[in-house]
């Protein structure tokens, strides 16, 4: 049912995920219904108000719908954490916030394709874009990095249409129809290959081996992971971008995105480094990750209504600590 199923680019889907989990008739029956659902509740009536009107309609659910949730919970603890000197008024105002930046991320998925960057009238202003020129035409392997800063599809649509073979990773939904409707509209605005994260591991090293660049988001918690401090409590972290960047002695290359109206974004492409260069290999990745976690903090503190608050991004040991549980 998806409308965008004719735009050209390559799916990748981690065939174990459906081998994984619900293979029934009565799971793929349950798969079909909820993509109905979502067409018919949601991408076909978003898709057809104005751009702007969707970010405001789905910003305004999800700020009156979120609180009610557990996730909701796990936001105000994280944000007490982290932010320990300020008021109730004050968590309050940037939890809403984080409600509304979910909202606008998801009322605007429908509208992918008109928002490119690098068109006249873009609701898209990319400020370095010369840093990701210098890259394209290098030759040279890069691993860029962001986190789930405002939103993230639009950090995404800077990459892909300035350096049109760059790899970038996402998460796959467990819906595999859901899974390839996102899929689809993310290439309408760009993307021409999308790589799963784990199981596309291999794609990335050959794509770095042709001298191709990565995309990957390192803000999220992974398990496997190793602890480095984030807001001064220990997080597990991927060190996986790191280590690619290793190597294949690929510069890390960041972004950062700020909402700067409904629909109106600001996309930054900072500086590239280079990994750690301790001899010991450990220390070296440990110091990287490190780098990183402390380049999202400020990224964060800068705007803190507008990062993914909600995910359970630290181990409850941590809310312990801090007393807010």
């Amino acid at each position: 049912m998806s409308d965008d199923s004719s735009q050209s680019g390559r799916f990748i889907r981690p065939k174990d995920l459906d081998n994984a989990q619900r293979t029934t008739l009565g799971a793929r029956i349950g798969w079909r219904i909820e993509a109905i659902a979502w067409d018919l509740l949601y991408w076909y009536p978003m898709k057809a108000l104005p751009l702007t009107w969707a970010s405001n309609t789905v910003a305004a659910i999800l700020k009156t719908l979120g609180p009610l949730t557990s996730q909701h919970r796990t936001m105000i603890r994280n944000l007490r954490m982290c932010f320990p000197d300020w008021t109730d008024k004050q968590i309050k105002a940037v939890a809403n916030e984080t409600w509304e930046t979910l909202g606008r991320t998801a009322g605007e998925m429908p509208h992918l394709a008109r928002m490119k960057p690098y068109v006249p009238e873009s609701r898209i202003e990319v400020i370095g874009v010369e840093v990701l020129d210098r890259l394209r035409e290098s030759g040279k392997p890069a691993v860029m990095i962001g986190g789930h800063f405002a939103n993230w599809e639009v950090m995404a649509s800077s990459i892909s249409n300035r350096t049109p073979d760059a790899q970038i990773t996402y998460r796959s939904a467990n819906n595999p129809h859901i899974d390839r409707r996102i899929a689809m509209a993310r290439h309408a605005y760009g993307i021409n290959v999308l790589t799963p994260k784990g199981a596309g591991t291999r794609e990335l090293m050959r794509a770095l081996g042709r001298g191709q660049p990565v995309a990957l988001m390192n803000d999220q918690k992974f398990n496997q992971g190793i602890a480095v401090p984030f807001f001064g409590y220990d997080a597990m972290t991927a060190p996986g971008p790191t280590r690619l960047a290793m190597k294949y002695n690929a510069p890390l290359v960041p972004f950062s995105c700020v909402r700067t109206a409904p629909g109106r974004y600001r996309v930054t492409v900072h500086e590239p480094f280079m990994p750690d260069a301790d001899p010991d290999e450990d220390k070296a990745i440990y110091n990287t990750v490190l780098r990183i976690n402390q380049w999202v903090e400020a990224r964060i503190r800068e705007h803190p209504g507008q990062w993914f608050w909600m995910h359970n991004r630290w181990p409850k040991e941590a809310w312990v600590k801090a007393e807010v549980v």
